[in-house]
This record gives C-alpha cells, structure tokens and sequence, in this order.
C-alpha cells in the first residue's frame, strides 16, 4: 500500500502535462535555473566585495524627521 505502481505514476504524469501543457514545464525548469544562477552570483560578488576591504551593502536608518522633512520637500517642490 505505501508503493505506487508504474499506472500511478503515468496517472500523475498525464495530469501534470493536462495542467501545465508540454512546453511550460522545460520553460519553468530553466527561469528556475537563470534564478539559481543569478543567486549564486550575487552571493560571489558579494564574497568578492568582502575579500577587498569594501563595505558591505548597508540600508540607512530614516528617523521620522528625516522622513517628514522629506515628504515636505516633495510636496513643494
């Protein structure tokens, strides 16, 4: 009862091509892959940046005032 035969896997495999069609699914495989390669690059520069000395990316705290002034400022000008 815990195997599935050779039918439940042609089943599953005909309602994964009826939902999906037979060209999304290599189209999806490789936007996944472009994604992994992309992470993976951003992950050396990053190690790369960190080998020469340079600062790592750093988002800057805004306080409220710094927040206000520049709502004022986009609102007159």
């Amino acid at each position: 009862m815990g195997s599935f035969s050779i039918w439940h896997w042609l089943i599953v495999l005909v309602v994964v091509l009826l939902l999906f069609g037979r060209g999304k699914i290599p189209e999806l495989m490789g936007d996944m892959a472009k994604g992994i390669k992309s992470f993976k690059k951003g992950m050396s520069e990053e190690d790369a940046e960190a080998a020469n000395g340079a600062d790592p990316k750093t988002v800057e705290h805004r306080t409220d005032e710094t927040v206000g002034a520049a709502r004022e400022k986009a609102t007159k000008g």
